[in-house]
């Protein structure tokens, strides 16, 4: 975790997760006054249109688009070079053939769905906020759905109470999956793969939330940075993504298949080459559907004290030397560094309280051009 100055630096994070009022978010070091000056407003546009009432219509300049089918991969022929070639043009695919069973899909929803019949009581003593961003969030004070994460250990404080055996399992396949495909992302890219000896060097979010109807986009939960995300196609639903490639894209997967989505840290390491998804897909209800249901995503990312930067191709790494950073080489063809470097604990911080839907929140770490 992180060190202890950012421990005390971050101590409010889990009264301001619980709900409590806390003082805003920390500044990332590595951000200029520049940067700084010309995001805050639209920052604060965000963040005032986010509060607005739930049933307040707001305009807006187009419709969603019509639904789409993902682009679609088999694991069983998948290369690095395919892989590059279909994520890299709309951030996400649907991948078939995996080992990934359907029934420990359904096992894993059906346990997931008796956690939300607990009393309010019994999910605050269960699944306790005791390191941000994993535990229990109710939602209220911000109109968002209620929604539990999980490390890959899928832990309780009561194991003899509450079983999550089904999801454990469910949540390891799915990060065995991710960590293969972020292995060929890297390949694909011909950059360092920093997990490749992965020990300690990720972390996984099992990230279940209640999905209610008339949702706004944006009101099942807050986002959080990731490197990649997975979430099973269990049955025929319609899936709304906050894409790069063209905002708002309604997609339909196949059942069975996982999508796949490519996340803002994927995004800083390929240094502006991948285009991302932000935030979780979500599965799009109308007011006319009463049913209640939930979504599991899978988001594979990095400890809090991890540092983010576009990331050296391999063939480069051992030619670039200290203070040499702006002119580095990092995607050939003589390509200079798209981000500065991120301090995640700061940035994760930042992505999952403010929530902004305007603005990628990513633009105050683009390197700027005089």
């Amino acid at each position: 975790m992180a060190s202890s100055t950012h421990q005390q630096q971050h101590q409010p994070l889990q009264n301001l997760h619980g709900g409590a009022t806390s003082a805003p978010p920390p500044t990332p070091s590595t951000t200029t006054n520049n940067h700084l000056s010309t995001s805050n407003a639209a920052d604060a546009l965000s963040r005032l249109l986010h509060r607005l009432p739930p049933n307040l219509s707001l305009p807006t300049r187009r419709s969603f688009p019509s639904t789409i089918s993902p682009p679609s991969l088999s694991l069983i022929s998948l290369t690095p070079t395919k892989l590059i070639s279909s994520i890299s043009h709309h951030g996400f695919i649907q991948l078939t053939d995996h080992s990934v069973s359907s029934e420990l899909a359904n096992s894993a929803e059906s346990e997931s769905l008796k956690l939300f019949n607990l009393s309010n009581d019994q999910k605050q003593s269960f699944f306790p906020q005791k390191t941000w961003p994993f535990g229990y969030d109710d939602g209220e004070g911000d109109g968002l759905a209620e929604s539990f994460r999980f490390d890959s250990s899928c832990s309780t404080e009561s194991s003899e109470l509450i079983k999550l055996d089904s999801i454990r399992e469910f949540t390891r396949e799915l990060e065995k999956l991710g960590l293969n495909i972020i292995d060929m992302l890297m390949k694909g890219l011909r950059i360092e793969n920093p997990v490749e000896n992965y020990t300690n060097r990720f972390n996984s979010i099992m990230w279940v939330s209640e999905c209610l109807p008339g949702n706004k986009p944006g009101s099942t939960g807050g986002f959080y940075p990731f490197i990649v995300g997975l979430q099973y196609q269990i049955r025929c639903e319609k899936q709304l993504l906050l894409s790069d490639s063209g905002g708002w894209v309604s997609v339909l997967p196949h059942v069975d298949s996982i999508l796949v989505t490519v996340g803002d840290i994927a995004q800083v390491w390929s240094n502006g080459k991948l285009k991302k998804v932000r935030g979780r897909p979500m599965k799009t209800l109308g007011d006319e559907n009463d049913s209640h249901c939930i979504t599991m995503s899978l988001l594979i990312t990095l400890p809090t004290e991890s540092n983010v930067a576009p990331l050296l191709p391999i063939s480069n790494k051992d030619k670039v030397e200290d203070g040499d950073e702006e002119e580095i080489n990092i995607g050939g063809e003589g390509q200079k560094r798209v981000f500065n470097s991120i301090d995640f604990e700061d940035y994760a911080w930042r992505v999952y309280h403010e929530r902004l839907l305007f603005k990628d929140p990513l633009d105050r770490y683009r390197v700027t051009t005089q």
